[in-house]
């Protein structure tokens, strides 16, 4: 049979992997990846550099008409990056300032009414794997393939430690794991599109696959859906 296109729509807390599992998906499978959370962290960016009063509902919808995304691919580094009003912002959006201040941009109406719009609208072709917050939920909620990523939380604090360290060796493992625990409070009870697992979402919890494992499994989702695109509730897979 015939192997169709789909939406993959993959959503879970920080540092679970969803944007090394939605980049590698991307790759095998000749997908378009979309990186919202990027998105969220180059408006993030964006106030902070232009210190916009986003508790201002008026100041931050003037701040979001001067806002214009898009998803770059860089020949000489072969990835894909945000770029915010044409300037390449990858370096930037992942300094700790901005993850201390994203999820509180991103649980703001206009932000994600902005964002959730421009996800909507590059999303309308099948063949693309987006990772976030809220896809299968709100953004593609007729996603054929959704996964809910989790992990222990002291393994989500050493990856994003590790991650964090290789550009920034100052760094305190107790502000990390103090920026987790806030961004998962602040993202399972923000008002707007809170992170919750999706009824037909497959929960994967990869706090001991590899890599290579965690692909792997993945894939043979993918190659199921695409035969049969029919969502199957329930699932759960526990590594």
């Amino acid at each position: 049979m015939p192997m169709q296109k789909i939406i993959i729509a993959i959503d879970g807390y920080s540092s679970c992997g969803k944007s090394t599992l939605a980049k590698e998906l991307g790759r095998r499978l000749g997908y378009h990846y979309i990186d919202s959370g990027a998105m969220y962290r180059a408006i993030t960016l964006y106030f902070l550099r232009n210190s916009v009063n986003y508790s201002d509902p008026a100041a931050t919808i003037d701040a979001i008409a001067s806002i214009h995304l898009s998803f770059e691919f860089n020949e000489k580094e072969q990835r894909s990056s945000i770029h915010l009003n044409d300037e390449d912002v990858e370096p930037f959006i992942r300094d700790m300032l901005v993850s201390d201040k994203v999820s509180e941009v991103s649980a703001i109406k206009e932000v994600r009414a902005f964002a959730v719009a421009q996800q909507k609208r590059m999303g309308r072709r099948k063949g693309i794997v987006m990772d976030g917050r809220d896809i299968g939920t709100t953004v593609f909620p007729e996603a054929e393939l959704k996964i809910f990523m989790t992990a222990d939380p002291e393994v989500r604090v050493m990856r994003r430690f590790k991650e964090m360290y290789a550009t920034n060796p100052h760094i305190n493992i107790e502000d990390v794991r103090h920026n987790l625990e806030l961004r998962d409070y602040i993202d399972t009870t923000r008002e707007e599109s809170p992170l919750r697992r999706a009824d037909d979402a497959i929960l994967l919890d990869n706090s001991n696959l590899t890599r290579e494992e965690q692909l792997e499994l993945v894939l043979g989702w993918v190659a199921e859906r695409s035969a049969h695109p029919h969502p199957v509730n329930g699932l759960s897979i526990k590594n």
